[in-house]
């Protein structure tokens, strides 16, 4: 068990204010002989003395933490620019608390509050998108954060997102060059920006050839209870529209759950459909080789956020707030056949 500056103090015969200055690296400046800080220093490893970095942290306005709220820590590409955050926040001597939402408005908004209240030096968020009262709180405190995946255009804020619109456009493209006229999509929370910029460059690539966007083709499901809504809402799907031979899909996980689906109810899955998707997820190498994949730029997003963090809470730190100069970046997908 660790001691305390009294407990050293106590022990040596000095006052817990010399103590202190040595431990802290002032001896020299506080005139404090070599000998008494070596003492000190000694009997600091002896006893197991441990520092409050928290508490010295909040005495210099930092505590070198970062908070980050994501949708989902078990979904891949969220786990994997949590790691990305978490590299680049090591490097420079920050670490993270991580958070997931679930999607839940209610959540986030707690979770907000509940890192602010833990002293955290900034957030990272993909917003759930109906919480932009809270984002706006933010900005009236000048309290430095980064969105990322999910922003709000209207909103003079950091963020971090990718070409959604014209990753879309470039896979159904490309499924569209198969031969494939009548593709579906199977979308979740659709109230979300990226999401209905998916969709825009899905309809866009469809009118581009010619072909006419079918809403009834358009199929949205709960992201809390997909796997058994998939179930129920593509056996009426193909029941009505069996010549179906394509799917857009704007996320991984509907692809992965919507291939095994059609697994168990067809034959030649791959030479009868086209598929385009979202995100890669190694799994969907295996099911359908002939995906044609929007692969996301998961390591640039987790480190361009952090970095953006980093360096406007420096800047808060040095006194430097510059309001109008926020950093929005928009990175490009990799398209993989």
């Amino acid at each position: 068990m660790g001691c305390s500056l009294k407990d050293i103090a106590e022990d040596l015969k000095l006052s817990k204010t010399t103590v202190s200055w040595v431990l802290s690296g002032n001896g020299n400046r506080r005139n404090i002989s070599i000998e008494t800080q070596e003492l000190v220093k000694k009997r600091a490893r002896e006893m197991n003395y441990e520092p409050n970095l928290l508490a010295k942290s909040l005495s210099k306005g930092i505590t070198h933490t970062l908070g980050l709220i994501i949708p989902s820590i078990s979904d891949l590409f969220y786990a994997q620019i949590a790691k990305a955050i978490e590299l680049e926040a090591w490097k420079n001597n920050f670490s993270v608390i991580f958070c997931s939402s679930e999607s839940d408005p209610q959540k986030e908004f707690d979770l907000i509050r509940m890192l602010k209240q833990k002293q955290v030096d900034g957030l990272i968020i993909a917003p759930t998108k109906k919480n932009d009262n809270q984002i706006k709180q933010l900005i009236v405190e000048k309290y430095p954060f980064v969105l990322f995946d999910r922003y709000y255009p209207n909103l003079n804020t950091n963020y971090v997102i990718i070409n959604n619109e014209e990753s879309a456009y470039n896979v159904v493209k490309r499924v569209i060059a198969e031969g494939r006229r009548k593709i579906a999509i199977i979308t979740t929370n659709s109230y979300l920006l990226l999401m209905k910029m998916r969709y825009n460059g899905y309809k866009k690539a469809l009118e581009e050839a010619g072909i006419k966007v079918d809403e009834n083709l358009l199929i949205e499901v709960n992201v809390t209870d997909y796997e058994n809504e998939l179930n129920k809402v593509l056996y009426e799907l193909l029941s009505h529209y069996p010549d179906i031979d394509g799917f857009f899909f704007t996320t991984h996980i509907l692809a992965i759950e919507t291939i095994k689906y059609l697994y168990k109810h067809f034959d030649n899955v791959t030479k009868r459909f086209g598929f385009a998707c979202m995100h890669e997820e190694p799994l969907l190498h295996v099911l359908a080789p002939n995906l044609k994949i929007a692969r996301m730029p998961v390591q640039e997003i987790g480190q361009m956020a952090a970095s953006i963090l980093i360096e406007e809470i420096t800047m808060k730190q040095e006194g430097i707030i510059k309001e109008s100069e926020k950093v929005g970046i928009v990175l490009k997908s990799t398209i993989i056949e």
